[in-house]
């Protein structure tokens, strides 16, 4: 009886999305996911595929509700720079923003629900929850930028590609503790990606990712799959 008052004020659809009780939904009462339900649309979108480009007006936003989104710089001579990715649960959009300061493209395939611009303004009026859960999210990336300025900065080739498959394994599972876990998950990028992302030739990220196997703290399958039998190793081998 508890579960049914729990969730008769939840709009059908709602209840049934993977990503109910996280991100911006999960800071949302009732009504105000009504007002949300009525006002959005899920798409889908290929590998490659871009989602908005950089100094393009923002006209709605995003929760991911599965795949990986990469965030570009791109240079005016064409080359570009992987600046960051998005998961699933994760908002995307610049709040009080008029246009985006990058560009965004799919790095597998990804669903999102798109809420528009003026819904997610009226939902912060009257959310505080919602307007500490997005602040909550903005310094959580900050700190994550910082870190990964630490990695490029100062880590060796070695630490970096470690880093980043440990990145992938913390939020394939955010529960992730130092204790002996195996996961396994398929790469979100190609190995260019992982080059622009990581700082690195793609030499020397296969070279790199060819070091880990030899050394049993990875098994990859297929080119993309990839299992870690214990990422409290990869964890220390990240530096």
């Amino acid at each position: 009886m508890s579960g049914d008052l729990q969730y008769e004020d939840e709009p059908r659809s709602c209840r049934q999305c993977s990503v109910r009780h996280h991100g911006i939904c999960g800071a949302l009462n009732g009504q105000q996911l009504t007002l949300l339900s009525r006002n959005t649309r899920h798409s889908r979108h290929e590998p490659g595929a871009e989602l908005f480009g950089d100094e393009t007006e923002i006209t709605s936003y995003a929760n991911v509700i599965s795949g990986v989104i990469k965030l570009m710089k791109v240079l005016e001579d064409g080359r570009q720079q992987v600046v960051g990715l998005k998961f699933a649960n994760d908002f995307i959009g610049r709040i009080h923003a008029r246009s985006n300061a990058m560009s965004a493209e799919a790095a597998s395939e990804v669903e999102l629900c798109l809420v528009p611009r003026q819904i997610i303004e009226t939902l912060l009026e009257d959310s505080r929850q919602l307007e500490r859960h997005l602040m909550k999210e903005a310094l959580r990336e900050l700190d994550e930028a910082r870190e990964w300025m630490v990695t490029l900065g100062r880590k060796s080739a070695a630490e970096r590609v470690a880093s980043f498959l440990y990145l992938i394994a913390l939020h394939q599972n955010p529960d992730l503790g130092p204790a002996q876990n195996a996961i396994e998950y398929d790469l979100p990028l190609t190995r260019s990606d992982m080059a622009d992302f990581l700082g690195l030739s793609i030499e020397t990220v296969s070279r790199q990712l060819t070091e880990l196997r030899r050394l049993e703290v990875v098994v990859i399958r297929n080119k993309r799959h990839v299992i870690i039998p214990d990422t409290g190793r990869l964890r220390r081998r990240s530096g």
